[in-house]
């Protein structure tokens, strides 16, 4: 039913309606500036999920997409009941553990300790030297990796020869790999993941300090009952965002460093996307296993949010 002029709501409605047209037509060139990151995300990120039926399809690049016979579920079947799932699965998650374990607090260690540091010129030297790796890219950093870890002219080698031990070859021990891949990670992301941490205490009111101060607390005290607890939202919506990363290991490194004799523990889901979908053309079988990376990932996101929003009342929503 059409609700007439002169009912009761009916000139809020319209001039609700007025003022949204006026403010649109003032600010048309802000609202023009955000179409192409619009454009950009229905482009590159909406458009392309279209591809995820393939998933469920015994795809055929003859075919195509369209032509292409459905199978449901087939394709996840065959990656669950496959010689490589568990492999992958238990790499995969012992990686992401371990990475949240070491890697993650270490951003926040370095943060802290620049926080507390009184000389400008030393922080800002430091800052530049833990930012940079970041902009390194992979292909390097391994490189960097394998040339230190080499058997033979390797530094690490060099420096156990002269202490009188025997030469190894880091990379094809896998008892190794899982330290040597975190501990790059580790030097190549913890400047910069460090930035919006060192941003997040900024915001921290001197006052706070001053009164812990007062209060006769030192360093260390005021680190756990002011510092912290001030960049406690930041760190769990980090968390939160790490969380559903934790199926999501990136293969470009583990494929720059792994060998035959690593595969045990080297081999994770992401590297056996890459040679499924890629290597041998199973597209369908790439896509469910890409998909289902994306649904547990979304489902780990959901439960640590409900977590954090019950234990400390901040989350990504």
């Amino acid at each position: 039913m059409k609700t007439a002029i002169g009912e009761p709501g009916a000139y809020a409605r319209a001039s609700t309606g007025h003022m949204i047209l006026r403010n649109l037509k003032r600010d048309r060139f802000l609202y023009l500036l955000i179409v192409p990151f619009i454009a950009w995300y229905l482009v590159f990120q909406y458009y392309p999920m279209l591809g995820l039926q393939m998933a469920f399809k015994k795809y055929s690049i003859y075919k195509g997409l369209s032509g292409s016979p459905w199978v449901g579920f087939d394709n996840f079947v065959t990656f669950f009941k496959g010689p490589y799932f568990l492999r992958t699965l238990k790499n995969t998650i012992l990686i992401s553990m371990y990475s949240l374990i070491f890697a993650f607090p270490a951003p926040i260690i370095l943060a802290l300790l620049l926080n507390e540091v009184k000389s400008m010129l030393f922080k800002r030297t430091v800052q530049t030297l833990t930012y940079l790796p970041h902009f390194i890219s992979i292909v390097i950093v391994a490189g960097f990796v394998t040339n230190f870890l080499s058997p033979t002219n390797g530094i690490i080698n060099l420096l156990l020869a002269k202490l009188g031990l025997e030469k190894l070859y880091f990379l094809v021990v896998p008892e190794y790999f899982r330290t040597i891949f975190i501990s790059m990670n580790i030097w190549r992301e913890v400047g910069f993941g460090s930035i919006i941490f060192i941003a997040a205490l900024s915001a921290i009111h001197p006052e706070l300090h001053e009164a812990a101060v007062i209060d006769g607390a030192n360093k260390w005290k005021r680190v756990l009952h002011v510092t912290l607890p001030g960049i406690m939202p930041t760190i769990m919506i980090m968390l939160i965002l790490k969380i559903g990363n934790l199926l999501d290991v990136g293969y470009e490194a583990i494929i720059l460093l792994y060998q035959p004799s690593t595969y045990e523990v080297s081999d994770v889901i992401s590297t056996y996307v890459y040679r499924t979908g890629l290597q041998d053309g199973r597209y369908d079988i790439g896509t469910a296993v890409g998909l289902f990376n994306s649904v547990v990932g979304l489902v780990l996101v959901i439960c640590a949010n409900k977590l954090s929003k019950k234990y400390t009342e901040s989350g990504l929503w």
